[in-house]
């Protein structure tokens, strides 16, 4: 027989949600500008018949990156990279991505420019789960 006012604690609630992870874009976003930056500080804009380098420069770009965000959370999100390469005509370049969907999923984005060209990657983590 129990005492008056003396119970057992709870049972702790197994279907209560747990917190979703995150995706750590500072650590993404590191990468993206060293990437960036080792892989087309040389770069120039080729001329017409060369254009399949920078078809292979964003191919690259766009798959390292990829390979990365799998690395930094492997499960638990689909990943979008884009990454566009321009000749740089002192135009100028912006890239302004976000995401509203939920609070989980995030976006990364970086832009470098010399005086040849101007790459824009953006890469997007949407929570699956």
């Amino acid at each position: 027989m129990m005492a008056a006012g003396i119970r057992s604690p709870p049972a702790p609630r197994s279907d209560a949600p747990s917190p979703r992870p995150t995706f750590d874009t500072d650590l993404l976003r590191a990468y993206i500008k060293k990437l960036l930056q080792t892989t087309l500080q040389t770069a120039a804009w080729p001329e017409p018949r060369e254009r399949d380098r920078v078809k292979a420069w964003m191919k690259e770009i766009g798959e390292r990156v990829k390979e990365r965000m799998l690395e930094i959370e492997p499960r638990g999100f689909k990943y979008i990279v884009m990454t566009q390469i321009n000749e740089n005509l002192g135009q100028g370049g912006r890239a302004d991505m976000v995401c509203h969907w939920e609070d989980s999923d995030a976006v990364a984005q970086e832009i470098y420019s010399n005086t040849s060209i101007i790459c824009i990657c953006v890469a997007f983590a949407v929570r699956t789960i």
